[in-house]
């Protein structure tokens, strides 16, 4: 039985235009009322999301997000972290140099704030959080010595293919690495992702992958997609994704978390959707 909905936000809950439609926004209150946890799964940090949260009312002390793509699992009222992990400033070195060496950007994330790397060109990664989340520009040696959620390279979809293609194999092998966006390659640790914020999430109330629903379309979605029950690809997702579940809905654009919801409840017969029928 699903107990807990996840859901990815670009490009699958969210439209083009980074809203919540109210179809979706209905559909997912509805489902929450009736005791089924909803998760927002994303890479950025929870006050960047504040506005999504409020908007679905998931502000009770049972509410969660998961952020930073796995990397911390937050209580939405206390921000009390229930799991956390990430990457500590020396394990990042040899990413440095890497993306220093071939003339690539580098934005380091802690769990509050984003830290542009100056001794390197600048990214395009602040002119899409719209000041959500603070940035402090820094060299990579006046980095604090703590630990960090992930590496942002934010650059044109070009740009990012050309740097996935240099990645060498001990890279490859020192960390989990994903493509969010077009624009965004992200640098984790190695057990880092959706995934696994989940599996803390679950146990935490006392479930388990069997109970999961989950929802997205990119290459940072696949751990959680594989991982749930019942792992849903938008119709826009990429092709790896589509390929990877048999369980396909609709566009972001067009609804498609509400409808898939829609017919699976009303299929196991609880008929959570009221979209006007």
């Amino acid at each position: 039985m699903i107990k807990m909905i996840a859901l990815d936000l670009d490009n699958t809950l969210l439209k083009d235009d980074k809203t919540i439609s109210v179809v979706n926004e209905t559909v997912l209150k509805q489902v929450r009322k009736q005791g089924i946890y909803v998760v927002l799964c994303t890479g950025r940090p929870i006050n960047a999301i504040w506005h999504l949260i409020e908007q679905l009312g998931l502000t009770n002390p049972a509410d969660f997000t998961i952020t930073f793509n796995g990397a911390l699992v937050i209580n939405n009222t206390s921000r009390e972290p229930i799991a956390k992990q990430g990457i500590t400033k020396a394990e990042l070195d040899p990413l440095y140099h890497f993306l220093k060496d071939n003339h690539f950007v580098m934005d380091v994330l802690d769990f509050d704030q984003v830290y542009p790397i100056t001794d390197m060109k600048k990214s395009i990664y602040e002119d899409g959080l719209g000041g959500l989340i603070p940035f402090s520009a820094s060299t990579f040696s006046e980095l604090p010595d703590k630990t960090y959620a992930k590496v942002v390279v934010a650059a044109k979809p070009a740009e990012v293919d050309t740097v996935i293609a240099a990645i060498p194999d001990e890279l490859r092998q020192q960390y989990h690495i994903v493509r969010s966006q077009p624009h965004i390659l992200e640098f984790l640790s190695p057990t880092t992702d959706k995934a696994a914020g989940l599996k803390a999430l679950l146990h935490h109330f006392d479930l388990d992958f069997s109970h999961l629903m989950a929802f997205g379309d990119a290459e940072n979605d696949a751990g959680m997609l594989k991982a749930a029950s019942v792992g849903v690809a938008m119709a826009n997702s990429i092709p790896e994704i589509l390929a990877l579940t048999p369980y396909h809905t609709d566009t972001n654009e067009n609804d498609g978390v509400a409808k898939f919801v829609t017919n699976y409840f009303e299929d196991k017969g609880a008929k959570p959707n009221p979209i006007g029928r």
